[in-house]
């Protein structure tokens, strides 16, 4: 499908996540009026590495913002998550096996600007639905560069029973509340029975030459 074709087919919600790259005053907040977990910050690891640039925008603009209180929802933080993570922009290392993804956008406030320096932690399930819970295997934050962009290399997830395919993530803005959420993925046959999936944090997604393409933009209430 093409990016023209794709973003006919999808609903207002989601094209903010495909609008994401263009300048901050076109983006479209991801909606629910869901209050956002006031979680405990994630220390920052010691290991370093340069945050991530997102590539040019190559998509069609999206309408003007006008979403100002529709923030990313909060989501659970499940059984699975281990703080102190590497920072990294790729979570394939050696051993990692699956369908690449890569995963790009932006984190805006709810006035639709960027927000810098925000982290973004990330944790999945590998391609079997196992999660490294003895050390960081997929598992990983960054931080958003000077425009609120962020660009993560990993994996599809796994399914494991009782769960549809869903990445974790952790973002904050400097100095303020974590929210924690959940990214989901279209055409997932166990969307439908996941108690916990919200169809406003599905990601835009496309077939690249490697494996997969995503965006998604996160919105916090700052």
């Amino acid at each position: 499908m093409s990016a023209d074709e794709m973003l006919r087919s999808i609903t207002r919600r989601r094209m903010l996540q495909l609008g994401l790259a263009v300048p901050a005053g076109l983006l479209i907040a991801c909606s629910s009026d869901e209050p956002q977990a006031q979680n405990t910050p994630t220390p920052t690891a010691t290991t370093g590495t340069t945050p991530a640039t997102a590539a040019p925008a190559t998509l069609t603009p999206t309408p003007a913002c006008n979403d100002g209180d529709d923030a990313t929802p909060a989501q659970t933080e499940g059984p699975y998550f281990t703080p102190n993570s590497p920072e990294r922009t790729s979570l394939i290392t050696s051993g990692i096996t699956g369908t690449k993804l890569v995963l790009t956008g932006a984190v805006v406030d709810t006035r639709c600007r960027p927000v810098a320096r925000a982290l973004v932690d990330f944790w999945q399930a590998d391609d079997d639905g196992e999660y490294d819970n003895q050390g960081y295997n997929l598992r990983g934050h960054q931080f958003t560069d000077t425009q609120g962009r962020y660009s993560l290399t990993t994996v599809m997830p796994g399914i494991y029973t009782g769960r549809t395919r869903h990445i974790h993530v952790k973002v904050q803005a400097p100095s303020e509340d974590v929210l924690t959420t959940q990214l989901y993925f279209p055409g997932e046959a166990q969307n439908g029975s996941d108690r916990i999936f919200r169809e406003e944090c599905v990601v835009a997604i496309a077939d690249a030459a490697s494996g997969k393409t995503g965006l998604f933009t996160f919105v916090l209430d700052v």
